[in-house]
């Protein structure tokens, strides 16, 4: 990592551990308050479903096609609308991804427990992709900011490193990867508790994070980087 890189506020590694925070909380409150699953990743359901297909639940797994498709939409838009959002000069795609995910969750809030289970997963699943897919770079690492299994991975890999080569480059960005599998945790314990005498509203606290998330970076969008919106973040 070059420590004398210019990163954008959308890169910095405080904006992605607020929307690691809020990750953990949407899946936390999908699993104990919504069906049971977490809506963050997808591997889980293309395993059940290709269970489902294997034990001649047909319906079963077709139903599953519908939260992948909705995680599959939200990366085929997240690719598509940066550039014509570029075009307006006024903030950047990356931030009004934040607003609508903050507007999502507020809506998930007031929906009643009639409202089928699947409504909200789906919702979940489609935000949490277009975060997933527009948030990649954390001040020069790849980083995921919606599930934990390769900050597990690099995590390791640094300690590894360590161990046999001394490499300190390598054990310093094992620590991020290791303060984002913490927030993570956090954010699911938070949300936890909190479901537990909330209920429903519960999800407005995921919102919290991505608030803040969202004035760093209009802030900066409106402010000292308003040149830079044509700068595409690193790794996009």
């Amino acid at each position: 990592m070059d420590n004398n890189a210019h990163y954008l506020t959308c890169e910095r590694n405080s904006v992605f551990r607020l929307l690691m925070l809020s990750a953990g909380m949407m899946g936390a409150f999908t699993f104990v308050q919504r069906g049971g699953v977490f809506c963050n990743a997808q591997t889980a359901n293309l395993v059940l479903m290709a269970v489902a297909f294997g034990q001649r639940r047909w319906m079963d797994g077709l139903y599953l096609l519908i939260p992948i498709s909705a995680y599959f939409m939200g990366t085929v838009i997240s690719e598509i609308l940066p550039s014509p959002v570029r075009h307006f000069g006024f903030l950047r795609w990356d931030t009004y991804l934040v607003g609508f995910e903050i507007l999502v969750l507020i809506v998930l809030g007031f929906l009643p427990m009639s409202v089928p289970d699947q409504v909200v997963q789906v919702s979940i699943n489609f935000i949490a992709s277009m975060q997933y897919n527009t948030f990649r770079r954390s001040e020069g690492t790849p980083m995921a900011t919606t599930f934990c299994t390769n900050h597990i991975r690099q995590a390791g890999i640094g300690v590894a490193k360590l161990w046999r080569k001394h490499d300190v480059d390598a054990w310093r960005t094992s620590k991020k990867h290791f303060v984002m599998l913490a927030v993570f945790c956090i954010g699911a314990g938070l949300m936890t508790v909190t479901v537990g005498f909330a209920g429903e509203p519960a999800i407005w606290l995921a919102a919290v994070p991505l608030m803040i998330a969202f004035i760093m970076m209009a802030h900066a969008d409106l402010g000292v980087e308003h040149n830079e919106l044509d700068h595409k973040p690193m790794g996009h």
